[in-house]
């Protein structure tokens, strides 16, 4: 296994623990140029590119007519998932729906003695646009992709949830997307991906009309597009790859920590698999085991090439070492694999989601346990959070004045805007509380 432990204090620790605070990743120029002819052309042609699109990269004989999934391929999709996989699909989605429903915001007012009340009012938004990869030719579905971002916005109340995900090359979405879709109240999917699906989802085309919000993960296209229509529309986060951060003293399992690496691994290339720990014998463990884990993974030359081009294995002399860098590097997912996971846990400032000890691997956060596993990447957990009801939710200020009031505050208002040039605002308040104006 080509990835070696380092000493973080050592001057390769110190330039890799440099990179690792400056990982941001934008897209190269041709893909951001690419991207930007896509938009376009979907813009200005509609239906039209995005079927041509469609056509060229994923499903050469799709039409116009068969891009929305129809009420047959719904209820065909319900007698071809399995029994045992529908049970599954329905647990995750009561355990996700459980931990969202403690996100719900209520609106709120507070009134004052004079009569003046001020306040918020919490509506969700209009439409939301759930993109959902197609993985290895539509043969691994994102199953969880469906749930983690139409759960909460079916509890936002969103009225318009649309999905795009791509087509086989038949033309076909994997039944389990259609009956995750359908479970949470999804029935408006098209059969498109890529940065032309995002297209279609901020501009809207002849047939389909725009949405609010646009959420999901996808390849570097997928997340240029997001970021080009970012202001036109709310999207959830600019990702990149999959990372986490393990946390580990002597006390910790090495395998338990290879495995969970491999899991990040697995995912990209590009992913970024780190550990930082206290004990020098653990971290040759941690590579033991990586060696002996490697060939029993499906996706081995992916995992393979993500460790030797990207895994980190840093050795600190304590664990106060260890959490100071977990808070600069404020990574998507972070693993706390010591003695007491909940004393350091009330150290930690910055993470996207906090696994505490030997028996939550990453995995449970990805499908089962309940919070949403859409969560910032590349440091932006410093000033950002996953994905939740909220995303889906705008709040507008409320303010209702007495004459009372109006009074009461009238010198102070007509001060600050004769303070800042603005006569009229000033007079706005004077006609209301001067007699003969």
């Amino acid at each position: 296994m080509p990835i070696t432990p380092i000493d973080a204090a050592s001057e390769s620790g110190k330039a890799l623990i440099g990179r690792l605070h400056d990982r941001i990743q934008l897209a190269a120029i041709e893909c951001r140029q690419r991207v930007l002819a896509i938009l376009s052309a979907v813009r200005e042609e509609g239906d039209r590119a995005l079927i041509r699109y469609t056509n060229q990269f994923d499903a050469p004989s799709l039409t116009m007519e068969g891009l929305r999934v129809t009420e047959g391929e719904f209820r065909l999709a319900e007698t071809t998932v399995s029994a045992e996989l529908q049970r599954t699909i329905d647990k995750a989605i009561g355990r996700i729906r459980d931990f969202h429903e403690h996100e719900r915001e209520q609106s709120w007012v507070v009134t004052r003695p004079d009569g003046a009340m001020t306040g918020r009012l919490v509506r969700p938004v209009d439409s939301a646009g759930l993109y959902v990869p197609g993985g290895v030719g539509g043969k691994t579905p994102l199953v969880s992709s469906v749930l983690m971002n139409g759960i909460p916005a079916a509890i936002a109340g969103v009225e318009r949830v649309v999905m795009f995900t791509p087509p086989n090359s038949a033309g076909e979405i994997n039944p389990a997307l259609l009956l995750a879709a359908r479970r949470v109240g999804v029935h408006e999917v098209y059969k498109a991906g890529s940065a032309w699906a995002i297209a279609a989802l901020a501009y809207g085309t002849e047939s389909i009309a725009p949405v609010d919000v646009i959420v999901g993960p996808g390849n570097q296209y997928v997340t240029e597009a997001k970021r080009q229509v970012a202001g036109r529309v709310r999207i959830d986060m600019i990702a990149g790859p999959s990372e986490v951060l393990i946390l580990a003293d002597q006390s910790a399992q090495p395998a338990f920590i290879a495995a969970d690496m491999l899991a990040q691994a697995e995912h990209d290339p590009l992913a970024l698999a780190m550990l930082v720990t206290t004990s020098q014998a653990l971290a040759q463990e941690v590579v033991q085991e990586l060696n002996r884990l490697l060939p029993r993974l499906s996706r081995q030359e992916i995992a393979q090439k993500s460790l030797a081009d990207r895994g980190v294995i840093l050795v600190v002399e304590t664990l106060d070492q260890a959490i100071a860098l977990a808070n600069d590097f404020a990574a998507e997912h972070l693993e706390l694999m010591v003695t007491d996971p909940y004393q350091a846990m009330t150290r930690i400032r910055h993470a996207g989601a906090i696994f505490l000890g030997n028996h939550s691997p990453e995995a449970t956060g990805d499908y089962l346990a309940g919070p949403n596993h859409v969560l910032p990447t590349m440091g932006t957990a410093r000033f950002s959070s996953a994905l939740g009801v909220e995303t889906f939710l705008k709040k507008s200020s409320l303010i209702a004045y007495s004459r009372e009031a109006l009074l009461a505050d009238a010198e102070d208002i007509m001060a600050v805007a004769s303070l800042e040039g603005l006569s009229a605002h000033a007079l706005s308040v004077a006609v209301r509380v001067k007699e003969g104006l």
